[in-house]
């Protein structure tokens, strides 16, 4: 999760359905099951976008919006995100131990209201609001959450009654300006637990993020001298417990915890969401060897490369935040080494620092760099998507990249990899019948049985190309579109974790033109050669 921290020789990058038409008589189809080969497979590829709540980076862009100018802005970025072809967008819903849902265990955020543990007036619930739009548009939504913050350096309002470091300070440590849950405290751990856990049971979120902040990134006074984490309490209780690690070994095992925890009990609530983490992208300096840079295992005591080997997460976004041409820390070789570690064959979905394409400063690459970025990743096998950081840069369409994107290596959408170790049950099986209407001919969706799919993949035929639609699993009944004159199309249904069912198909008697039907619109086109 993006916003800038400074860390030595290599800072971190982060500062953080179709409408229902009347039934008339049906043409003449034919509906068989077809061998999966007759259609092309479906294009997969996440393209994910950070989406920065902490210090009004991307969303809202200010504290004092109304909740209406809130709304609008949700939309309008969400919309930007559909029409660039973006599948997700990793919504940060908890900056610094508060919410920007409706929460009884954390206050209110300030970077929502102005005011830490201030409700929204007239009320609404973000998170829920963003799932519904995100859903409409066919966009997965993943809540995001910092698991260890307190209190940002950019916070301005007093603490709320109920923010962690009011009702139990002793579990809260200043650092450099931050406010900082000590993650050597049991209850810490247990607090976030139950904070992401709350979330899974009440939110239809289709994914579970963390960022690269465990313990802090490492800070100096003015002379220049290291800052102690202080955390003599936690670690001298643990001793005395019987405890033999050593400090930063204790550190580690403390995050390494958080993780195990989460995973399991965000499958064990709803087998089907997805956990993922962001860490920073490189483990050691020398891995692989010509790597340099700042060391997140000895520094953060984030052992990532653990957390990857033992599969305690569903995709794996390594922040790779350096150009392709910059040896010591090149994005080649770093998204290879990860690929490498994969060993239970995770999702490998490498972050990009896209804000710096186009932009100004030493850190600065072109929008060509971010397009190389891309195809480095689709190159390198065991990879199979990106996460930009963040949402401000396609918002303002810094340097053009939208164009180059939607040109390039995003002119045609794509569907989420399926994720097949995770438990959902199976894609129902579709059915598929013509019908035509005063409004042109169109296609009827049901499944055998009662069960909904998450989403329906359309597939036409026509003489040219082959043409995919994505839709809403509630979808019932799609207009075939103008012009494009198809001899047959295959429906696929997917369930949550993106497998897809037995293909049927629907032939067009050659009497039944097409041609002249209006078209409309859908979410989600792919077109395949």
């Amino acid at each position: 999760a993006p916003v800038p921290a400074p860390a030595p020789a290599v800072p971190s990058a982060r500062p953080e359905p179709a409408p229902s038409a009347p039934a008339a008589k049906p043409a003449p189809a034919r509906v068989l099951p077809v061998a999966s080969a007759d259609a092309p497979p479906l294009a997969r590829e996440f393209r994910g976008v950070w989406v920065a709540s902490v210090a009004n980076i991307d969303w809202p862009s200010k504290r004092t919006l109304s909740t209406a100018e809130q709304q609008a802005e949700l939309i309008a970025l969400l919309d930007r995100a559909a029409a660039l072809k973006l599948n997700a967008v990793l919504f940060q819903i908890r900056p610094a131990a508060d919410a920007l849902y409706a929460s009884k265990i954390e206050p209110w955020s300030e970077y929502l209201t102005g005011a830490q543990g201030r409700a929204p007036v007239p009320f609404w619930d973000p998170l829920a609001f963003a799932i519904t739009e995100a859903h409409a548009r066919n966009l997965e939504l993943h809540a995001w959450f910092n698991p260890y913050r307190a209190r940002h350096t950019d916070a301005k309002s007093p603490l709320a009654k109920t923010h962690i470091a009011r009702t139990n300070p002793s579990l809260v440590k200043p650092y450099a300006g931050y406010l900082w849950m000590d993650p050597g405290e049991p209850a810490v751990r247990a607090r976030t637990l139950r904070v992401v856990l709350d979330v899974v049971k009440r939110y239809d979120v289709d994914g579970i993020h963390l960022d690269d902040y465990f313990y802090p990134y490492p800070a100096t006074d003015k002379r220049g001298r290291a800052i102690g984490f202080p955390d003599d309490r936690s670690f001298k209780r643990y001793r005395a417990k019987g405890g033999t690690l050593k400090r930063p070994d204790w550190r580690r095992r403390n995050v390494d915890l958080l993780v195990e925890e989460l995973h399991t009990g965000i499958h064990q609530v709803k087998p089907w969401v997805r956990f993922g983490i962001s860490p920073f992208g490189i483990w050691r300096p020398g891995f692989p060897a010509q790597v340099r840079g700042f060391d997140a295992y000895e520094q953060l005591h984030a052992d990532a490369r653990k957390w990857l080997r033992e599969g305690w997460v569903d995709y794996f976004t390594p922040q790779l935040y350096w150009p392709t041409t910059r040896r010591e820390q090149a994005y080649p070789a770093l998204l290879e080494w990860w690929v490498g570690e994969n060993v239970l064959g995770r999702h490998m979905w490498p972050g990009n620092f896209t804000s710096r394409a186009g932009g100004v400063g030493s850190g600065a690459f072109s929008v060509s760099e971010l397009v190389e970025q891309i195809r480095v990743t689709r190159l390198q096998e065991g990879a199979t998507g990106n996460v930009h950081f963040s949402m401000k840069s396609f918002l303002t369409n810094q340097a053009g990249m939208n164009d180059s994107l939607l040109v390039g290596p995003y002119a045609a959408p794509a569907l989420v990899p399926a994720t097949p170790w995770l438990k959902a049950a199976p894609p129902p099986l579709p059915t598929a019948r013509l019908a035509e209407t005063a409004a042109g001919t169109r296609l009827v969706l049901r499944t055998v049985g009662t069960a909904v799919p998450w989403q329906y993949a359309i597939r036409l035929r026509t003489d040219t190309a082959w043409i995919t639609m994505v839709v809403s699993g509630s979808t019932t009944s799609w207009a075939i579109p103008s012009g494009t004159s198809p001899t047959s199309l295959s429906v696929v249904s997917l369930n949550r974790v993106g497998t897809e069912s037995p293909p049927v198909s629907v032939t067009f008697p050659t009497r039944t033109g097409v041609s002249g039907s209006r078209s409309t619109p859908a979410r989600g086109r792919v077109d395949a050669p």
